[in-house]
């Protein structure tokens, strides 16, 4: 049995103005991973490719020590999906919904999301096309989490939401991982989120991975160090990864912070968030 719940190999899929370059990268069982990027980076694209939505020019994809490139039906039973829009008949409410879901998973859970339903305070007879979107997103989160899922793919799950209810969910999504054979996948532009979760963070920028790193590798080893620009000169090019000139000097993305403490003693040293990495990778140089 694999310690992943899900595997990406080389996944690429070409279209006329986009290429999907050889994606790859793991969720191991128990943990968040959260993938980044800008919009129109791949994300989307990424996880409709891996589950078979749509097909897929080459590259190998387990999910759940499935087959290679095999997703059964009872392997389906097992993902719980939710996109960034509503994917239900609009002319549902959430009773009828349930009465449809109980039919068609085996391992549908009706109390549990009854439970769901409430905690968010959906109307039950109230027609989807009327919600809200952050509406439509809890009642999509709400059937994800009742079928007995072991694997979460969440696109943009949290957009458009209210800080209160996005932090709700967070806590359900922890919840779900203490059972150690659960896992999650989760892309977000709303970084912050994903600092609060996520274990591992793959980022990707115009169709091909940048690193995938765990989180806190990023946020307590990388760090941003600001130097004037005539003391740019004396920066070690192998301990730049990413610049950006500013008005006062430039501000250099680099890793193991500590180190780059004792080795520029003058120069000033900052804290980093996810959010600063992905910009100094789209926006800075090499």
């Amino acid at each position: 049995m694999s310690d992943y719940s899900l595997k990406v190999e080389n996944l690429s899929k070409k279209f006329d103005d986009f290429l999907l370059d050889k994606v790859s990268f793991y969720v191991p069982k128990g943990n968040i991973v959260g993938l980044i990027g800008e919009n129109g980076a791949g994300k989307s694209t990424t996880i409709n490719a891996m589950l078979d939505i749509i097909e897929r020019d080459s590259g190998n994809v387990y999910i759940l020590d499935s087959e290679k490139n095999k997703i059964s039906n009872s392997i389906r039973e097992k993902i719980g999906v939710v996109f960034d829009e509503n994917n239900f008949p609009e002319d549902l409410t959430p009773q009828k919904l349930n009465n449809v879901l109980k039919a068609i998973y085996f391992n549908w859970e009706e109390k549990k999301f009854s439970e769901f339903i409430e905690k968010f305070n959906l109307p039950k007879n109230k027609k989807i096309k009327n919600f809200s979107r952050g509406m439509k997103m809890k009642l999509s989160i709400s059937v994800a989490l009742s079928h007995k899922a072991e694997l979460l793919v969440l696109d943009e799950a949290t957009s458009g939401l209210d800080p209160i209810v996005r932090d709700d969910i967070l806590d359900i999504l922890l919840d779900f991982v203490q059972d150690e054979k659960n896992s999650i996948l989760i892309s977000s532009h709303i970084t912050s989120d994903l600092e609060k979760v996520a274990d591992y963070i793959v980022f990707i920028h115009k169709g091909k991975v940048i690193f995938e790193e765990t989180k806190d590798n990023l946020i307590y080893n990388y760090g941003i160090m600001k130097c004037k620009t005539k003391e740019f000169d004396s920066v070690d090019k192998k301990d730049i990864i990413r610049f950006r000139k500013m008005d006062y000097g430039y501000e250099i993305l680099i890793k193991n912070k500590n180190e780059m403490e004792r080795k520029y003693p003058n120069f000033v040293m900052d804290n980093i968030k996810i959010e600063d990495i992905m910009l100094m990778y789209v926006k800075g140089e090499m």
